[in-house]
């Protein structure tokens, strides 16, 4: 038993030494353990440069002026004085309808008026010579000008029975014939004026400062794949769409060879002026719901997250109007490796080399 105990006894004094060594590795290395090594990024200095970018919207195509052609009165159709598909003058005659009542009531019309007419003249000499009362001439002149309007309105009543083109334009299919029964409610044909078209597309609220009449639009449609219709803004509506916070803007294009019709979907695209603007790679805005913020160096090699407004986007490219400043760097890529207070180092600066060991 105690040959046992001292061997005990000396193995545990072999041990303890090599336990206080392995202490004071483990110790010597703890500092090293919560440190990270920089993470290389690509980084960028922003500065102001030359920007001219374009707003796209869908809108779609209208008539500079358009009508769906009905009668006034119901009545039988006579005469159709046009085919589908014409071009028209204002006031060019479309369609005559019945009106043989009408004109037998303005000859009587006539008639009555004449009467009522010569007898008030006669009054009117008499009322001179002071031979008849003042009231009867007052009589006979209410009697003349009731006449008169019975007469006016057989004539508008005979007008009401043709048709007739309120303005030029190229008439649509027709839909009635001679000897149908129309109403005010049956279509005729439609007409419109496609010398020139409307185009009416959304613009956001955001961009409203950068919209004005007059600018150059290009307008592009299936229907003529690699065709550009040339047009200007003509008008910015007065009021912004409370539920879209957008703006709704006409644009005018001219239309000589009728290629454009009513109803068209165009693509429309707004060019602006070139300017200054602070540009950024899209892949360095990082969005965090709401907010889109890019990643900012400061001068330790740390990054902090600075919250950004971007304006217009093309080709790959941003435009910042709000958060940063010209001659700040920020992480173009590797930007989903970091957080707030990383640090980074430029993956593209030249590493230092290592010096050569001495020979021997």
């Amino acid at each position: 038993m105690l040959i046992r105990s001292g061997a005990r006894v000396a193995l545990l004094a072999m041990l303890i030494p090599l336990v206080v060594a392995c202490g004071k590795d483990k110790a010597a290395t703890r500092p090293d353990e919560g440190r990270s090594a920089p993470v290389p990024v690509t980084m960028l200095v922003v500065q102001p440069s030359a920007w001219s970018d374009t707003l796209q919207a869908i809108g779609t195509a209208k008539a500079r002026e358009s009508v769906t052609l009905t009668s006034k009165v119901s009545e039988v159709v006579q005469d159709v004085h046009f085919e589908s598909g014409d071009e028209v003058r204002a006031g060019a005659p479309l369609i005559t309808l019945r009106g043989d009542s009408q004109r037998a009531s303005l000859v009587e019309a006539q008639a009555t008026f004449a009467e009522a007419d010569r007898l008030y003249r006669r009054q009117v000499t008499l009322a001179d010579q002071q031979l008849v009362a003042r009231a009867s001439l007052d009589t006979q002149k209410a009697i003349r000008d009731a006449a008169a309007a019975r007469v006016q309105q057989t004539r508008s009543d005979i007008g009401d029975r043709n048709v007739r083109a309120p303005f030029a334009g190229v008439l649509g299919i027709r839909q009635v014939s001679p000897g149908a029964l129309i109403t005010p409610s049956t279509v005729i044909a439609t007409l419109d004026d496609i010398s020139r078209v409307y185009v009416d597309f959304p613009v956001p609220e955001s961009q409203l400062a950068n919209v004005a009449n007059g600018q150059t639009l290009l307008a592009h449609s299936t229907s003529y794949p690699g065709r550009d219709f040339e047009g200007v803004v003509s008008t910015i509506d007065a009021r912004i769409d409370a539920a879209t916070r957008a703006v709704v803007v006409r644009g005018d294009f001219p239309n000589p060879d009728r290629a454009l019709r009513p109803g068209m979907l165009m693509e429309v695209q707004l060019s602006r002026p070139e300017r200054q603007a602070l540009i950024v790679p899209e892949i360095a805005l990082v969005q965090v719901g709401r907010d889109t913020f890019v990643y900012r160096v400061k001068a330790d090699g740390s990054v902090e997250q600075a919250k950004v407004e971007v304006g217009a986007r093309s080709s790959g490219k941003a435009e910042i109007t709000q958060g940063i400043k010209a001659g700040e760097r920020i992480v173009v890529d590797g930007t989903g490796k970091l957080r707030a207070g990383s640090k980074v180092v430029d993956g593209k600066a030249p590493r230092a080399q290592k010096p050569a060991a001495a020979k021997g």
